[in-house]
């Protein structure tokens, strides 16, 4: 999309019109060029230095043909053999009987006598000294000082001349630049219609003011990366027809310190001139983070906070100027940011649902040419992906079909594009060892025989021993029918069974273990962690909560509210839960060996199948509930 520049930007220079500087150089060039040519100086060829002694006893020996003075030194020629001479160089000396040694001197000359000379030094004109002392020293400086001021002015996103400092770099989109709706936006109904009011104030104040209403005057968007933080806000701006106002947080912090104020006030002036606009700034915890209470603080971005603060409660909103603001660290911002009359409303922005990844799907399909795509099995297989994941995945099912020579995508496609960000790429060159490979298939199986086996667990869709690009030799996945949004106790622990699944089947079958559990081993005890600590489900401690998570939206890090003992102890409950699953999947595989034996066998041969194919082994064994053998 092309953008609009902003306000103070100096217009691209035509390339056909030359430069006066450069023009000026080379009219100096051209002046001591001439200079050059007109006043030659003595400029012998080939000269060999010597001391004035030399000098002398040559003179005496009758060598020397010519001597010439000039500048302070003494050049003179001598006879070497018939027809050959060189020219040599000493230093004058305050001799008062050269001139007489000279005259009194024999030579090779005709004459007889040594022809001697001194040149008066000519002075430059008056205008070449002027060029030369003043103008080209100036030029020279100023072509330095241009240069230095442009590399300042890219640093700093300055626009216009090389004073500008403060302006904002923001990029300004007219409202004809921006063609986003919220037509492009999916899986954000409750955001949209939240937002939905901004869009009408724009259009039509008039009503709002009629009952005394004023436009609210920012909106903060928080959620996870990738759920459409910045696309709702320019299709907040699409709808509503108005300029959009696009920047970071991270251009406001600056090496000097008012530099980021500066830009602050820079951005708002520029938005009241072209109100009704929106302002959009984005990752706002750059500079919103809460200020110190002590020293210590970073004072540039507290005046730049300050200003933000400032700026946010001077302007009217009346005028139709929204702040749109995105983060995914909303727990760090400074709650005089955070406050009515600056931010008043808080949208969430959070990970899409079935619906809404199936909604997500539809307009990224859109986009690429696709025919007879299961929505619901894609939805289904990509619980707990972002809008950009999903994004993503449709653009690799398109590169997939491309390579694989077809003209549109099929559900196929989708499908390994879901096991390919999940797992990596398959690598085709990696072979296994038989044993390594009959090893793997063992534990595949076991972790879906035990998920088949167990109530309230996710059936099995597919399994595969083919490694992945992230180390995976193979993996079971298991498909939702639907989005759980409560958990149970006894659904939390069968899903550690479930993990404990695969080096319960290496235990029993072949009588070892490897290093293939790692992963299965770190989301067990994850699992049971977040169970005792934060979800009240330990007998011991009851509802006490033990660990609370410090950024939800990114790394979810945690940090434990209890005492060092109580940790201790917290480790034991944590064990004594895997050890309770452990054991438990171990009977379950004890108990179905012939399940187990066939299946292996089964995905030895074939190194995928499905979980249609993994259930009809099951059934012949094992007599199964109607709602527990759906694959």
């Amino acid at each position: 999309m092309k953008q609009q520049e902003q306000r103070g930007d100096s217009q691209t220079p035509n390339p056909r019109r030359g430069n006066p500087v450069m023009g000026i150089l080379w009219g100096v060039l051209i002046v001591l060029l001439l200079n050059g040519l007109i006043f030659p100086s003595f400029a012998p060829g080939r000269i060999v230095g010597t001391d004035y002694g030399t000098f002398i006893e040559r003179v005496n020996e009758g060598v020397v043909k010519s001597v010439v003075i000039k500048s302070g030194q003494i050049y003179y020629t001598i006879e070497e053999s018939k027809g050959k001479t060189t020219t040599c160089q000493t230093g004058a000396i305050d001799d008062p009987q050269l001139v007489n040694r000279l005259l009194e001197a024999h030579s090779p000359n005709e004459n007889g006598r040594i022809s001697f000379n001194e040149v008066v030094p000519e002075e430059n004109s008056p205008i070449l000294n002027f060029l030369l002392m003043w103008v080209l020293p100036g030029l020279l400086f100023y072509m330095l000082w241009r240069q230095v001021g442009k590399g300042i002015q890219a640093r700093m996103g300055a626009g216009g001349n090389f004073m500008s400092f403060g302006n904002s770099g923001a990029k300004i989109y007219a409202e004809s630049e921006v063609k986003t709706t919220f037509a492009d936006v999916a899986g954000q109904d409750e955001a949209k219609e939240a937002l939905s009011e901004i869009v009408d104030f724009l259009h039509s104040p008039g009503k709002y003011a009629e009952i005394g209403a004023s436009l609210p005057k920012g909106a903060l968007l928080v959620g996870p990366p990738g759920t459409g933080k910045t696309l709702i806000a320019r299709a907040i701006a699409g709808e509503a027809k108005v300029p959009f106002f696009a920047i970071s947080g991270s251009e406001f912090v600056q090496m000097f310190v008012g530099m980021g104020a500066a830009k602050v006030r820079d951005l708002f002036r520029q938005a009241n001139e072209k109100a009704p606009c929106i302002i959009f700034i984005d990752e706002i915890d750059a500079i919103g983070k809460r200020r110190d209470a002590g020293f210590g603080g970073n004072d540039e971005r507290e005046q730049t906070l300050n200003q933000l603060l400032t700026e946010m409660d001077g302007f009217d909103g009346r005028k139709g100027v929204v702040i749109l603001a995105a983060t995914n660290r909303p727990e760090s911002l400074d709650k005089a940011l955070l406050r009515p009359g600056r931010f008043d409303r808080r949208i969430q922005m959070e990970l899409p649902d079935l619906e809404g990844r199936k909604a997500i799907l539809r307009v990224h399909l859109a986009k690429v040419r696709h025919e007879s795509v299961d929505l619901d099995l894609v939805a289904q297989a990509t619980a707990g992906s972002s809008g950009a994941e999903l994004s993503n995945i449709v653009n690799e099912a398109a590169l997939r079909a491309v390579r694989l020579g077809r003209k549109s995508v099929v559900t196929a496609d989708l499908e390994e594009s879901v096991e390919t960000v999940i797992a990596g790429a398959q690598r085709k060159n990696k072979a296994l060892a038989a044993d390594e490979k009959r090893t793997v298939a063992y534990h595949e199986i076991g972790h879906a025989l035990v998920a088949a086996l167990q109530t309230q667990s996710a059936p099995v869709h597919k399994i595969t021993i083919i490694p992945r690009t992230s180390g995976a030799l193979g993996y079971t996945m298991q498909i939702d029918e639907g989005d759980r949004q409560l958990m149970s106790r006894e659904e939390l622990f069968n899903r550690i069974v479930t993990l404990t699944g695969g080096r319960s089947a290496e235990e029993i079958v072949c009588h070892t273990v490897t290093t293939g559990a790692s992963n299965d081993i770190e989301q067990a005890t994850k699992l049971a962690r977040a169970m005792v600590t934060r979800f009240g489900m330990s007998d011991k401690y009851d509802m006490m909560g033990l660990e609370t998570v410090d950024n939800p939206y990114l790394s979810e890090d945690r940090s434990l509210t209890c005492s060092s003992v109580t940790a201790a102890d917290v480790d034991r409950e944590v064990l004594d839960l895997v050890k309770r699953a452990h054991v438990k999947a171990r009977g379950l595989v004890s108990d179905h060996l012939e399940i187990m034996h066939e299946a292996a066998e089964y995905l030895i041969r074939r190194e995928t199948i499905t979980g249609e194919e993994f259930m009809r082994i099951v059934r012949k064994y094992v007599s199964l509930p109607s709602s527990d053998t759906k694959a």
